[in-house]
């Protein structure tokens, strides 16, 4: 699997080379600057990008930016942005278009690999991977949404693990429950948030997604 990495830490942007070297993916292309990302996304066009959102020149969002931009030139482009703090307006920014293949981690994710690397691979298959304090933060923000009201905390619950890109059976097992009740949350969800029920686990969190972006 073709990796682009952007990291403008020498440190960092190494370890996540060994660390994604080590799970058999091939790093096609690692740099340290927006301009630079953007143009080896057009000419990789990688199974999967890993982009810090700060990068040189500006270290404001340029990482974000430039994955965004190659996203509009080759739709559906993976991306899984890392970033040090959780920032609603990146979040909504990234999962405005509601195609999926995105993920949204805090930099501190990176230390449990195996979450990292399942993240990636998530983000590659066409998935979400979305941080839990990122969607925490996202469903406060909507939390007047009167369609969100109609939720139980045991829904919310769900539509919180489900939102980071969690089946079913990942969901009954957190929440030491049966896989008939997650799936009856879950049509519940649906139907209370006025989308239509899937068994196509990318579709349907990109479904909540785009609802929460709204």
């Amino acid at each position: 699997m073709r990796v682009v990495l952007a990291e403008d830490l020498f440190l960092l942007r190494d370890g996540l080379i060994r660390l994604l070297e080590a799970h058999g993916f091939e790093i096609v292309a690692a740099v340290d600057n927006g301009p630079s990302l953007l143009r080896e996304l057009l000419a990789q066009r990688p199974d999967v990008a890993v982009v810090d959102v700060r990068l040189p020149p500006s270290f404001t969002d340029e990482g974000l930016q430039a994955a965004l931009a190659a996203r509009r030139a080759v739709p559906g482009l993976p991306v899984l942005v890392l970033s040090q703090y959780v920032e609603q307006l990146y979040a909504r920014e990234l999962l405005a278009d509601g195609t999926g293949a995105v993920g949204y981690l805090l930099k501190d994710r990176v230390f449990d690999s195996d979450q990292f690397i399942d993240a990636v691979r998530r983000v590659a298959a066409g998935g979400t991977a979305m941080d839990p304090e990122v969607i925490a933060k996202l469903l406060a923000g909507n939390a007047r949404d009167e369609p969100l009201t109609r939720l139980t905390p045991r829904e919310r619950e769900v539509l919180e693990l489900m939102a980071e890109g969690r089946s079913n059976a990942a969901i009954a097992q957190r929440m030491v429950v049966t896989e008939r009740a997650v799936a009856k949350h879950t049509a519940n969800i649906f139907t209370k948030l006025d989308l239509p029920p899937s068994d196509d686990d990318n579709r349907r969190v990109r479904a909540v997604l785009a609802y929460l972006n709204r």
